[in-house]
C-alpha cells in the first residue's frame, strides 16, 4: 500500500491526495489501509521506525569500547561511500524532499521522527554509556541527552546539507565527497571532546 501511494505523493503532492485514492490504486478498501497505517503521514514515512532506531542500533551493536561517535560517523560514511538510496542517490530523492518541504504535516512529522530518534539514541547511551575516564559522571541522564542531541544532530544536519545541496543540483558524487568529509570532521570534534 505504501508503494503504491507513493507515486501518487510525488506526483500530486501530499496533502492533494486523499487515503480512499491512495486505497483505490492499492485496490484495497480505506478501512484495509487504515488497519495498516494510522495515519496518511505514515503511508509516506513508512520506515519511520527503522530511521528512528538506526541510531540507536548503531550504538547498541558497536565493538565494546568503541565509541558512540565513531560508529554513528563510521555507517554515514560507509553510507556515502556506497551511494545509499536512503541518503539521496536515488533519482526520486530530490521529488521526495520536495514533497515533504510542500506539506506542513510531512515536515511535522519529519520533526517527530527525529525527536524519537534522539530519545532512542539517549536510551541506548545508557545502556550502553561510552567509555571515557576524564568524566566520571557520563552517564547521568542529562549529559547522555545532550551527547546524543550532538550526534544526532551532527547526523541531521550532514543529512540536510547533503539534500540542500543535491536539490540545487549540484553534482551527487560532489556532494558526497564534500559532505562526507564535512561530517568526519564535526564527528571527529565530537570524539575529541568526548575522549
Amino acid at each position: 500500500m505504501a508503494d503504491a501511494a507513493l507515486p501518487l505523493f510525488l506526483e500530486h503532492g501530499f496533502d492533494q491526495v486523499t487515503v480512499a485514492e491512495v486505497a483505490r490504486h492499492a485496490g484495497v478498501s480505506t478501512n484495509t489501509v487504515f488497519n495498516y497505517f494510522p495515519t496518511k503521514e505514515d503511508l509516506f514515512f513508512d520506515r519511520q521506525a527503522e530511521v528512528e532506531g538506526h541510531l540507536a542500533t548503531l550504538v547498541r551493536n558497536r565493538a565494546a569500547g568503541a565509541c558512540p561517535v565513531e560508529a554513528v560517523r563510521d555507517d554515514l560514511r560507509t553510507a556515502l561511500r556506497h551511494d545509499d538510496p536512503a541518503l539521496g542517490f536515488h533519482p526520486d530523492a530530490p521529488r521526495f524532499w520536495r514533497t515533504i518541504r510542500d506539506s506542513a504535516a510531512l515536515r511535522a512529522r519529519e520533526r517527530e521522527i527525529s525527536e524519537r530518534a534522539e530519545a532512542a539514541l539517549t536510551a541506548a547511551l545508557a545502556e550502553h554509556p561510552p567509555n571515557t575516564t576524564d568524566e566520571p559522571n557520563m552517564a547521568e541522564p542529562s549529559v547522555l541527552a545532550l551527547l546524543a542531541g550532538a550526534i544526532a544532530g551532527t547526523h541531521r544536519a550532514a543529512l540536510r546539507e547533503l539534500q540542500r545541496r543535491i536539490l540545487a543540483g549540484e553534482s551527487p558524487a560532489d556532494v558526497r565527497d564534500s559532505v562526507g568529509a564535512a561530517a568526519a570532521r564535526g564527528f571527529g570534534l565530537l570524539c575529541c571532546g568526548l575522549h
